[in-house]
């Protein structure tokens, strides 16, 4: 894994579209996480969102995982979408339990609430992150913490002064895709359309990028990223960049190009490994 100024990777490790391409045709898993993590040096933990892994999944992730890579394990939907998260917390305390061999691996754990979490649940929010002992970082989704009034203000402030990152969720680039492609349609009904709020309210800033399916067509939209990210990383910050696509089966492609544009504005970044296969379909696909 190269050592870089930030972290950068995918929603996931695995994915059948990738066999044969991303990874052998007949890797297992532990060597589908082992080739993804030569590569990149972060992945997002969707798959805790829906279930727990078991103890022996954990413990083999913690043998694959190499020290300085980090896994943003989303909390499970039964604490961030059911009843009051504080009723949740000894269910937190078993799922950071369940996940203490990776030890700093984890971090941060993320907590992605529903839409339907608005403004007058914020003192719970708080009572929840100060009960915490871990990294986290939040994503929200309801409209009123976007409409750039005090109900927003209020959540800013309540993560700023706990050094809990905003999460910022970027789909303009999938939004700006026409195609009809049932792929495209899922992905554009399925993901929240919320305006753009980077944030940086502690050292580690993080950025979920739903990418377009044609690589140049995100040119307008990855290009602010290339100098916020530059920019974070050049005020001593670590960020976190996590690019998508709409059924991300280029996300890996996508990456490794937005590090490209990355190893251009800053001089001297290392760039990633190399792949150990090139097949003619690792471009990301064209619509």
């Amino acid at each position: 894994m190269t050592v870089l100024p930030y972290f950068l990777g995918c929603p996931s490790w695995s994915d059948p579209a990738w066999r044969g391409d991303f990874y052998p045709e007949d890797a297992r898993p532990a060597e589908c996480l082992a080739h993804y993590a030569g590569m990149f040096n972060a992945v997002e933990g969707n798959t805790t969102f829906y279930a727990r892994p078991a103890e022996h999944t954990v413990l083999r992730w913690a043998e694959v995982m190499p020290a300085g890579f980090r896994f943003a394990a989303k909390f499970p939907r039964d604490i961030s979408h059911e009843g009051d998260l504080r009723q949740h917390l000894p269910l937190v305390a078993q799922f950071i339990e369940l996940l203490a061999p990776l030890g700093p691996r984890v971090a941060p754990y993320w907590l992605q609430l529903p839409k339907t979490f608005g403004p007058g649940r914020l003192a719970e929010l708080a009572a929840f992150l100060d009960a915490l002992q871990v990294p986290v970082a939040v994503e929200v989704r309801h409209l009123a913490f976007f409409a750039k009034g005090e109900e927003e203000r209020a959540l800013n402030r309540l993560l700023h002064s706990r050094g809990v990152e905003r999460i910022c969720l970027d789909p303009r680039a999938l939004f700006s895709c026409t195609s009809q492609a049932p792929r495209v349609l899922h992905a554009q009904a399925q993901k929240p359309r919320v305006p753009l709020r980077p944030a940086a309210f502690s050292q580690a800033p993080q950025v979920r990028f739903i990418g377009h399916p044609q690589v140049l067509a995100n040119e307008p939209f990855l290009e602010p990223w290339v100098t916020k990210v530059a920019q974070w990383i050049e005020e001593g910050r670590t960020p976190y960049m996590f690019l998508h696509t709409a059924d991300n089966r280029h996300a890996p492609a996508l990456a490794r190009h937005f590090h490209q544009r990355l190893m251009q504005r800053l001089p001297g970044l290392p760039a990633l490994a190399e792949r150990e296969r090139h097949p003619e379909g690792e471009q990301l696909g064209l619509l």
